[in-house]
């Protein structure tokens, strides 16, 4: 059965995309720690982020870069952090989430539930920096 972001890949499921590649796919994470917290993903579905081919895996690593760097400019914060979990979802991503300090790349603080207007505005945003 397909995962959650397979599904989103394949259209099933809407998202806030931020960026896409023939490879690759950006999106808003729905309940983020903070404004601008964004998933990016390889688009074919590989568990863990060390199961990737070492040419995907790079080119993920790439592609969050740039993401990383539009979404610098459009959030205020000091950076963007970045973690690899893949515990929710057994599909290989990583976790770009503007931070001001160490607590906010706490995944077990409360997380937020924007309005789905707020991260459509937000991803228009990080498209137009990008």
């Amino acid at each position: 059965m397909a995962t959650l972001f397979t599904r989103i890949v394949n259209g099933e499921i809407p998202c806030h995309k931020v960026a896409e590649t023939e490879e690759f796919l950006a999106f808003l994470d729905i309940n983020p720690l903070s404004e601008g917290h964004t998933l990016c993903i390889p688009k074919k579905e590989t568990d863990s982020i060390f199961d990737l081919e070492e040419e995907t895996y790079i080119g993920l690593q790439l592609f969050a870069k740039h993401v990383a760097e539009g979404l610098m400019k459009v959030v205020p914060c000091k950076r963007i952090g970045t973690a690899v979990l893949g515990l929710e979802v057994p599909h290989a991503h990583i976790h770009l989430i503007p931070v001001n300090s160490d607590q906010d790349l706490n995944f077990s603080r409360p997380r937020t539930t924007p309005l789905d207007s707020d991260l459509a505005e937000t991803a228009k945003k990080i498209q137009a920096a990008l």
